[in-house]
Order: C-alpha cells, then structure tokens, then sequence
C-alpha cells in the first residue's frame, strides 16, 4: 500500500503575497497571506470579494514553495517566517487544516482569519464597525457573551464610514476592555484589494 503525501491536498487559491500585516495584535509585522477562494458569507464590509470564487487549484506543496520563494534580496535565508492564512472564508474549504499544519510544520508561525466561532483565550476577536448602531451592537455582544474574558477583542472602524477618532471616545467613554484597531493596510495603501 503506497502512503498518500500529504502535501499533494488541493485547495482553492486565490492568490499569495507579501505585505505588512494590517490588523491584528501582529499589525506591522511582514506576513506572506496566503488567500484562499471562497466564502459563503457576505459580510458588507468585505474587502475581499475578489475572492470569493474563481483561483486555482494547486497542492499544499506548491504553497509551501511560494511561501519559502519569500528571500532576502541577497538570496539568504527566507526573511519572512509569519504567514496568515485568509480568504473569503478559509476554513469553507477541507484542505485548510491541512495547509495549517503544513504551514507550522514548515515553521512558520501561522494565523489564521476566519469568521470566529470557536474561540479560546490565544484567539483575537476583531468587530469591524461602520456606525454606532454597530458599536451599540458590539457592546451588547460583548457584554452579553462575555467575549472579553475568552478571547482578545478588537474594534476597527470602517475607513470613510466611521470616524476614527468618534469610535475611540465611546470606547473610552464606556470603559470596554477592547482594543481599538486601525487597519494599517488601508492607511497605507487605501482599499486596494484588502492590503
């Protein structure tokens, strides 16, 4: 009986890049994201709709490869060892748990953004609001299901929606224990295609 490789598991990419991590605890930080195809959500600030079908179908192999083709211009070694797997929604797909443990296997150290529902204490929580009605909706949830004490919670205003400054006073002004987020990537490059 030949072994199966485990690296030979398709998925559905729609595209691998290297960029600064624009939310999050690791924002700032050089990530490879590597995004798959595919949600069946539609969130109505999605800024990835791009992905939601179409890409290709390639092996955890061929990932792999393209994530360690991110060098140093010297031809050292690989200069980027933080990868965030994305989509759409990645976890829409069977091969994403796979692509996880291929990826930490490899190294790497790994997160991934999908629609939060299982939560523990490592996990991050990130609420992106576009008005108060939002915000007054966040923190019922949060209070109601006490997200604070089980996870790391974020809240980020929708950029040209919500003002920045007017989300940062009702944290404040309510004492939530969140943290808020700008989305770096929008800063620095506006809404082009969700870096």
């Amino acid at each position: 009986m030949t072994a199966v490789d485990p690296l030979s598991t398709k998925v559905r990419l729609s595209e691998i890049f290297h960029s600064l991590q624009g939310e999050s605890t690791r924002v700032g930080l050089p990530t490879v994201f590597v995004r798959l195809t595919g949600c069946p959500l539609r969130c109505v600030w999605c800024d990835t709709a791009h992905a939601f079908s179409g890409g290709e179908s390639v092996t955890l192999r061929h990932i792999l490869d393209r994530v360690a083709g991110y060098h140093s211009s010297t031809g050292g070694p690989t200069v980027c060892r933080t990868v965030c797997v994305t989509g759409g929604e990645p976890l829409a797909q069977k091969g994403c748990l796979p692509l996880l443990a291929a990826l930490c296997d490899a190294g790497y150290s790994v997160s991934l953004e999908t629609s939060g529902a299982l939560l523990t204490p490592r996990d991050e929580l990130k609420l992106v609001l576009a008005s108060e009605a939002d915000y007054r909706w966040a923190t019922e949830l949060l209070t109601t299901r006490r997200l604070a004490e089980r996870c790391t919670v974020l809240f980020s205003p929708v950029q040209g929606d919500l003002a920045p400054a007017d989300l940062a006073a009702w944290i404040l002004r309510d004492r939530l224990p969140v943290r808020f987020q700008l989305q770096l990537h929008k800063i620095l490059w506006g809404n082009e295609q969700g870096r």
